[in-house]
């Protein structure tokens, strides 16, 4: 199988925002959505898609996932990241946070909900450190979360070049 990343165009809009809501209501069931469907296609396709921050994973012509990012003063950020349910467990979440951990300045950051186990998992897998768990009293969902962080590792000094003596 082959994924392939490209950036998502507005004529992506209507798949990916199709995408979002069945991964939001299928497999985040517990963090009800604050905005309706009409709104959140909306926002898709006049906000986030032409933002141009966001990538969309295609296999055999269809999209399966998308990833949105930003980048701040401090760190870098991954706002969305969502598979369709049909494609969990098949390295597609995986090759899009490959491509941020590649291209986006360290240390990134992401939020999930604490309920969340599979995507707690996942990111902890990939070496993202839980760095702050809240109430939820901040996300328009008000459902309790989690900062991740990632840092690229350090080389450790058994890896350091070594001069001549």
């Amino acid at each position: 199988m082959t994924v392939d990343l490209r950036l998502a165009t507005t004529g992506d809009a209507d798949v990916v925002a199709d995408l979002y809501l069945r991964s939001r209501k299928e497999l985040v069931a517990f963090a009800p959505l604050a905005h309706s469907d009409d709104d959140v296609r909306g926002w898709i396709a006049r906000r986030l898609i032409p933002a141009g921050r966001t990538t969309v994973a295609v296999v055999e012509g269809a999209i399966v996932g998308f990833m949105s990012v930003s980048t701040a003063r401090d760190c870098s950020w991954i706002t969305h990241l969502y598979l369709h349910p049909g494609w969990i467990g098949r390295g597609v979440g995986t090759d899009l946070l490959g491509l941020a951990q590649r291209e986006l300045p360290p240390p990134i950051r992401l939020h999930t909900f604490q309920a969340n186990e599979r995507a707690r998992t996942f990111y902890e897998g990939r070496g993202f450190t839980a760095v702050k768990f809240t109430d939820g009293g901040d996300n328009e969902e008000k459902c309790p979360d989690v900062l991740y962080e990632w840092r690229p590792a350090a080389a450790s000094p058994s890896a350091s070049p070594r001069r001549p003596a």
